[in-house]
């Protein structure tokens, strides 16, 4: 079993190190610019450059660094505290529009609340659509902070975002995470936002009580329960999001991808995070011991 273990984590790294020629760099996107890392402006110096090495920002061609601030939260989110601490950081690869939103977090252990499902969910909502998003914290922090760098690079990039919108997934991310800290689990929180995003998607509802209604159908059909409390916020998050000016109609591609990714991976496979985390570490591993060789 170790045999087979190391041959594969060997495989892994040379594809890693080698790259095919599918897969080859094609430079800097002449449309959309350089990959953006938005930093955690709390972040120290020795921090800032953890992160970059997660994001491996010096592997870019080019890359454009910002930061990102609780002054900045302030712009994207209503009543927000210009005093909040920013530590979650994030690289934005903008795509043609139709392309896939695919989220990374490449250091999990440390981003503690918000699941890539989640991230892809507000930023849905927020209205970004088409990029390759990876978060990174060089220490455990719950994750909230990065969507609000997303915010601020897409806007440097010269995209205008609806502060409404932002508002309302910062809304959803809080919602999505006070949910995951019960009884329900993280994917199963996603599930449920994702299903009842893509019944108001479908059904456009045209009041408050029918999006109750949705909401009280789908937790009957993934059997959740929820405190009169957290139903509330659940039905007054979902019906912001039916008044926000979104063309419903072009929504269904996207959630259904994010359904796709729902209950997918390696936890699916083998129910025990740590032993995948000590998979992912070992070929991390090996990958920088032949790195070295090089060197």
């Amino acid at each position: 079993m170790k045999k087979m273990i190391t041959a594969i984590a060997v495989m892994f790294a040379l594809s890693v190190l080698l790259p095919s020629p599918g897969s080859a760099n094609v430079g800097i996107n002449e449309k959309f610019g350089a990959p953006i890392v938005v930093y955690g402006g709390d972040l120290t110096a020795a921090e800032k450059e953890s992160v970059s090495e997660s994001l491996n920002v010096s592997e870019e061609v080019e890359v454009e660094e910002i930061e990102v601030t609780g002054q900045d939260l302030v712009t994207y989110i209503q009543d927000g505290d210009p005093r909040a601490n920013m530590y979650s950081s994030a690289k934005i690869t903008r795509k043609d529009a139709g392309e896939d939103l695919v989220i990374q977090i490449v250091t999990p252990e440390n981003i503690t609340q918000v699941t890539t499902e989640m991230y892809a969910n507000a930023m849905l909502t927020a209205g970004i659509e088409s990029a390759t998003v990876e978060v990174a914290a060089p220490k455990p922090v719950t994750g909230h902070s990065a969507l609000v760098g997303i915010y601020k690079a897409y806007e440097v990039n010269g995209e205008q975002l609806d502060p409404e919108r932002t508002d309302v997934a910062n809304d959803e991310l809080s919602v999505a995470t006070e949910l995951a800290d019960g009884e329900i689990s993280d994917e199963k929180v996603s599930e449920l936002l994702t299903e009842i995003k893509k019944q108001i998607a479908e059904n456009n509802p045209a009041s408050r009580e029918e999006v109750e209604q949705i909401v009280e159908e789908q937790l009957s059909k993934l059997q959740i329960e929820l405190s009169p409390e957290d139903r509330q916020l659940l039905i007054d998050l979902m019906d912001r999001i039916r008044k926000l000016d979104i063309n419903f109609s072009e929504w269904s591609t996207q959630l259904e991808d994010i359904s796709k990714t729902i209950g997918e991976g390696i936890g699916d496979i083998v129910n025990d995070e740590g032993f995948w985390q000590s998979v992912k570490d070992f070929f991390r591993n090996i990958a920088n011991t032949i790195r070295s060789w090089f060197n």
